[in-house]
């Protein structure tokens, strides 16, 4: 039986998954990054050799851990963060550290593609307007920050496509991370030479484009070396994160909706045409299906803000149990609504629906008798109010929801989950086997060995839902009010110049 492997360049690690061609998982193993370098506020670099060191590491575990031959992989899939930029030289050698997806630096070159182009213009030819976390921006940054080194610039590079050049020695993106670029002519699928012609990119920079399942190179003799897998096994172009992230949880078609809170948070929704907010609060991608699109709202700091305090915070009881279901165990104290407690989760600005770098986090409503528990709690309802936002504005759209599922470390927990579902006001499932966006990549190598025939087929035959929450009306007629009093956050902080500009939702 073919066995297929999945691979997600994420920002804390990289993820190793095998799968069988029932898309069970045989094993899964990950290897850690080194933590993003923040010279600055707001700044958040990568060293992509670290990827490419953690990718071997991680592959290797997981042949070690199944007993798998590596001549038993039929395919290799690829996901990862989306929009950092990798920037090469003439002989592939990377240039500087990537600018990744968190990073905020390039606001001024937002704003100046916004007044150059025009926002109605900009997301006429990428579905899109200028945000700073999109690569383009990063390159204009680069460009004006450091001409020396821009001038040896000839190939970007996102970072999973990195890696798989490594792997393979092929250039290549696919449809949907390529959308984060703010160069893709998403509705056409194909590179827009306009964007390019009037930002001075050379079009030669950009990879060829594959749909996600397409077969785009095979591993090489140098990726075989560092990896343990065989020379020749086929590699699939794959997708950004979410979208790979989306197929595996089979969130494929139309209606069909995930929020996933890793550290970043995202609401996505799988559509059958290019659905544009015309305000700029979503991105509009391609999916990882041919044929097919994606709206998603993004939270800077989802899971990111419950990692903050568990940083600078700690647990209040140690014990052998992860430090995660410690503080989910303190936080299920507190009450729903948490006493009238609030956190606005904007660590690292704010995409949806903001679209604000400045934006800053804020706790409000304590009283002396709040203690931590409170704060905790207020940490995961503010969260999900912050996907909640992306919801609403589906609703402004027509953007149908038919079905919600919850994925990342937002669905591991019963509190968080019970959470979402009370704040979204529908009922909410998880799956049996949530292995992220590795085991969507998984999927999509299957696609490509013609172990299935398509993504929908693949999805139908292996994603199975597990457990099915339905929102407790007492507690979500609570939680409405405190979503009533969250969103009017961001305007008071942004009158008292902790926010600079914004869109409100």
């Amino acid at each position: 039986m073919p066995k297929l492997l999945g691979i997600d360049v994420g920002t804390g690690g990289t993820r190793a998954v095998l799968i069988d061609d029932k898309g069970r998982v045989i094993a899964s193993r990950t290897a850690e990054h080194q933590p993003f370098a923040s010279p600055k506020t707001g700044w958040a670099e990568q060293d992509p050799h670290d990827w490419w060191r953690a990718c071997g590491e991680s592959v290797r575990a997981v042949l070690v851990e199944s007993g798998v031959t590596n001549s038993e992989i039929a395919a290799v899939g690829f996901s990862g963060q989306m929009h950092g930029a990798v920037l090469l030289d003439e002989n592939n050698q990377v240039l500087r550290p990537s600018l990744i997806w968190c990073d905020q630096r390039t606001a001024e070159e937002a704003r100046e593609l916004t007044e150059q182009i025009g926002e109605k213009q900009l997301i006429e030819w990428t579905c899109n307007p200028a945000l700073t976390n999109f690569t383009l921006t990063k390159l204009m940054w680069v460009r004006k920050h450091e001409p020396k080194l821009y001038e040896r610039f000839r190939r970007l590079q996102l970072p999973k496509d990195y890696v798989r050049l490594r792997l393979t020695g092929e250039f290549a993106m696919d449809m949907a991370d390529g959308s984060g670029t703010l160069l893709l002519d998403v509705a056409r699928r194909r590179w827009s030479s306009e964007m390019a012609n009037a930002t001075g990119i050379d079009l030669k920079a950009l990879p060829p484009l594959f749909e996600s399942c397409d077969v785009c190179g095979v591993v090489s003799k140098e990726g075989a070396a560092a990896t343990g897998l065989a020379a020749g096994t086929p590699v699939v172009a794959g997708a950004g994160d979410q979208a790979a992230g989306a197929v595996g949880l089979g969130v494929v078609s139309a209606g069909a909706v995930h929020a996933t809170i890793g550290t970043s948070g995202v609401v996505f929704a799988s559509t059958d045409r290019p659905a544009m907010d015309p305000l700029g609060r979503l991105h509009t991608f391609c999916h990882a299906v041919p044929g097919r699109w994606h709206v998603m709202g993004v939270t800077q700091a989802a899971g990111l803000s419950l990692r903050w305090f568990r940083d600078n915070f700690g647990t209040r009881v140690e014990d052998r149990r992860d430090p995660y279901d410690r503080l989910m165990d303190e936080a299920a104290s507190a009450p729903p609504g948490c006493d009238g407690v609030l956190w606005a989760p904007y660590l690292m600005g704010e995409r949806t629906p903001h679209v604000d770098p400045n934006a800053r986090a804020a706790l409000v409503g304590l009283a002396a008798n709040h203690g931590r528990a409170h704060i905790l709690r207020a940490i995961l309802e503010g969260v999900a109010f912050s996907l909640r936002d992306s919801l609403s504005i589906f609703a402004e759209m027509g953007v149908p929801v038919s079905s919600i599922r919850l994925g990342g470390g937002g669905q591991r927990s019963p509190l968080w989950r019970q959470i979402q579902a009370d704040v979204y006001k529908h009922k909410v499932e998880t799956i049996l086997v949530d292995e992220g966006a590795a085991h969507g990549a998984a999927l999509l190598a299957g696609v490509g060995a013609k172990v299935w025939p398509t993504v929908d087929a693949a999805c139908a035959e292996t994603v199975q839902v597990g457990e099915t929450i339905a929102p407790d009306l007492t507690n979500s007629a609570v939680l409405q009010q405190q979503y009533e009093r969250y969103r009017r956050i961001y305007p008071a902080l942004r009158s008292i110049g902790m926010a600079a500009t914004s869109t409100v939702a």
